[in-house]
């Protein structure tokens, strides 16, 4: 695999190549990684995966044509043919007036910030077997247990690059480990499967085997014999692995992109009071180890730390060049950019600010709610912000988490979500989005 220097050597030389084929700006960007994932079920090793891949993309500008193109072929040649073909679209491509390069003073300069995203240390897969089988031990050890989807221990590097014609040039390397278990639950015509997951770049700050493991069987224990709600108006209590999602439809309608196709349940509300005033959404994308640290976005733009929502209302569009151009806004740092095609738009590190009571606190005065452990489903609008979600979890009895419950579907619509929400004191640094427990009254619940 190649290392950032040798990813930016290859950006530059085809950024070169297509300046020469005449396009009147270009930049490439360069994606190399590989990966190893060993899985044990029952004891047994069940599978070994090991990927590598090498990409490199290039974008060009004819005027205001533009055409993109990727491929995994480094030779000389290749390139160079690469270059010719991609200059060729873009001579044949519609003109857009808002595509284009970011200007040379709203670049990255300066020293790269050290974000400590890359581990020295590479686990032999030995290593990694003996870890997968220790998670899913502890899982089948959990009373109720009756068998096993297998325990997962995976470790990966990456490499990027982004070189511009108007002078930008940039990469780093980062890396990840992972451990995973997914147990069933139960026999008969009541099976439960549930697991339990991390990432995180650094070993050492991986959990244990017997933790990962333990809570999946605790999980799937947890799930078995389910029964149903009964169908009303309650409050509905988030767990944090599935809360997050809630505030990714947030930041899906903060898109210029989506505002400039006016297919946002945002707009019309950019200066209104959408939340609690105490709520708090924030980006941090320069924090050491973060799983989408960057101090770049996709176009060279300097990512900074930043307030998504303050005092309860949105801070305001995330723009690539292109949504920023169209809208009038200026950069903000979310490019985001894959081998081949235009940039487009995505967060770093995003957590909302915890409450000030505990899960138990808030839970303590519902009489009758839904406690949501899982949801499934696609059934939100972005346009009108309208939600609908499959669920599972448990049922909460005078304020107190009761026996589990399925087959729900929970529905609302955003914007009221939102104002009603509260969140606890929980929040806990485990995934790029992180969010305490949240309450929000009034849901729609199907059940019986």
């Amino acid at each position: 695999m190649m290392d950032t220097e040798g990813a930016l050597a290859r950006c530059g030389e085809l950024v070169a190549l297509a300046r020469r084929k005449g396009a009147d700006a270009a930049d490439a960007v360069a994606h190399a990684g590989s990966s190893q994932n060993v899985t044990v079920r029952l004891g047994k090793l069940e599978d070994v995966e090991r990927s590598e891949s090498e990409e490199i993309g290039l974008r060009v500008f004819v005027g205001e044509r533009s055409a993109s193109i990727s491929t995994s072929d480094f030779a000389a040649e290749g390139l160079a043919l690469l270059a010719q073909r991609a200059v060729e679209m873009a001579r044949a491509a519609p003109r857009d007036p808002f595509a284009g390069l970011a200007p040379p003073e709203a670049l990255f300069a300066g020293e790269m910030p050290d974000l400590d995203l890359f581990d020295e240390s590479e686990p032999a897969p030995e290593d990694l077997r003996e870890t997968a089988a220790a998670a899913e031990a502890a899982a089948l050890a959990v009373a109720g247990v009756t068998n096993s989807d297998g325990g997962t221990a995976g470790y990966g590097r990456a490499v990027a690059a982004l070189v511009t014609s108007n002078g930008f040039a940039r990469g780093y390397a980062s890396s990840w480990h992972s451990l995973s278990a997914s147990v069933i639950a139960g026999g008969g015509g009541d099976k439960q499967t549930d697991h339990a997951s991390r990432s995180v770049r650094h070993r050492s700050d991986l959990p244990g085997a017997d933790e990962i493991g333990r809570l999946a069987g605790e999980r799937a224990v947890a799930r078995m014999f389910p029964t149903s709600l009964p169908s009303g108006r309650m409050p509905v209590v988030f767990d944090p692995r599935v809360g997050g999602g809630l505030f990714g439809h947030l930041i899906g309608a903060m898109s210029a992109a989506a505002i400039a196709r006016k297919a946002s349940f945002l707009l019309g509300r950019e200066d209104g009071q959408l939340f609690d005033p105490s709520i708090r959404l924030l980006e941090t994308p320069l924090a050491k180890r973060g799983l989408r640290s960057r101090a770049f976005d996709g176009e060279g733009v300097p990512c900074t730390d930043r307030a998504l929502v303050e005092g309860g209302r949105i801070g305001g569009w995330l723009a690539n060049v292109a949504a920023a151009r169209q809208l009038g806004i200026g950069l903000t740092g979310h490019a985001s950019r894959g081998g081949g095609g235009a940039p487009g738009i995505t967060v770093a590190n995003v957590h909302l600010a915890p409450g000030t009571v505990t899960p138990a606190a808030l839970m303590e005065d519902i009489e009758d709610g839904f406690y949501v452990t899982s949801l499934f489903g696609q059934g939100v609008n972005p346009v009108t912000g309208d939600y609908s979600r499959g669920a599972t979890g448990f049922r909460i009895r005078g304020g107190e988490i009761a026996g589990p419950v399925a087959e729900i579907t929970i529905a609302g619509n955003l914007p009221d979500m939102y104002r009603a929400l509260i969140p606890a004191d929980d929040l806990v640094f485990e995934r790029a989005l992180n969010v305490p427990t949240l309450r929000i009254d009034g849901m729609t619940v199907a059940g019986q």
